[in-house]
């Protein structure tokens, strides 16, 4: 058989996208593939469409290590509107509550309830699936499924304004922490329901919102060819940038890239490390991919670059 030809350029790193409101991640992330003409591409977790903000978008041989940043912990703002309750939690969603809004005496003290782990209900209108069908396609053909609650890490939770209907907050959490969960649940406390007003992603895994280019950066930058945006991937080795990094000599390298464990002087003892090919400057053309140190102390590959 044939084998299929590839649509598409090798393109290669990652790309951080200050994602527009109203797109879905998944719609912004085929924009953005059109203007690389990118042969393969993905996102790291999904951004409702109310939602702006860090979306690492990974290419080529960078999506072997989506898995990564998706598990990452995130930063977010968020505007929650307090006496407003919405069928999706959200602004974009239809009002199903109106309360008055009681005088709150205690924000630090509803506040401190949701900090560190805590249980939350996963929405019907989030994208996590159920029997393959992510939950917002049941709930919008008005079928309602029973969700187990599920254990998350709130690392900081701080006001940052406070008015009698909003309040502005920041937010470090774990990776599937639903903020319109935490919204309604905030509202129930208080009694009078709450629903997200504004959303915005500060800090994805290792990458900060001020290293991001927006929709239309890109769009000026296309009409100046490919090298200009290419410009503007980060290497993929970027997405464990917090692993201590490991090299290897050329031999050892390529015994690493048969998939055998090695053993190097000086490596740490436990954990995951990134791996370089006899870097100093640990360029991006030098990086071999990630390992996991075994209990005897080699080094077991996990992922792999190939390059082009």
């Amino acid at each position: 058989m044939a084998r299929r030809k590839q649509r598409g350029r090798h393109v290669d790193g990652i790309l951080l996208l200050d994602k527009p409101p109203g797109l879905t991640s998944n719609g912004a992330l085929q924009q953005v593939k059109r203007f690389f003409s990118a042969a393969k591409a993905g996102h790291t977790g999904s951004l409702d469409p109310l939602a702006t903000g860090v979306l690492p978008l990974c290419f080529g041989e960078a999506t072997k290590f989506s898995q990564f940043l998706l598990e990452a912990d995130k930063k977010y703002r968020t505007t929650i509107k307090l006496g407003i309750a919405t069928k999706t939690g959200d602004s974009d969603g239809e009002i199903i509550e109106e309360k008055e809004v009681p005088l709150v005496a205690g924000v630090e003290a509803v506040l401190k309830q949701f900090r560190g782990a805590i249980n939350q209900v996963p929405s019907m209108y989030s994208a996590l699936k159920v029997n393959g069908q992510p939950l917002y396609k049941l709930a919008r053909a008005g079928i309602e499924v029973e969700r187990k609650e599920r254990q998350v890490m709130i690392y900081e939770l701080e006001i940052r304004e406070q008015a009698d209907t909003e309040w502005v907050l920041d937010i470090v959490c774990s990776k599937g922490t639903y903020i319109r969960t935490l919204a309604e649940d905030i509202g129930k406390v208080i009694g009078c329901g709450a629903h997200v007003y504004q959303l915005r992603r500060l800090k994805s895994g290792p990458y900060e919102i001020e290293e991001t280019v927006t929709m239309e950066q890109l769009e000026q930058l296309k009409d100046d060819g490919y090298d200009a945006l290419d410009r503007t991937l980060l290497p993929t080795c970027t997405a464990v940038q917090q692993w201590p990094s490991v090299e290897l000599t050329d031999i050892t390298a390529s015994y690493f890239r048969q998939g055998q464990p090695v053993q190097v002087a000086s490596s740490p003892t436990s954990g995951w490390v990134r791996i370089f090919n006899e870097s100093r400057a640990q360029e991006e053309s030098n990086f071999v991919g990630v390992g996991e140190i075994l209990d005897d102390g080699r080094i077991a590959p996990r992922r792999l670059v190939v390059a082009h």
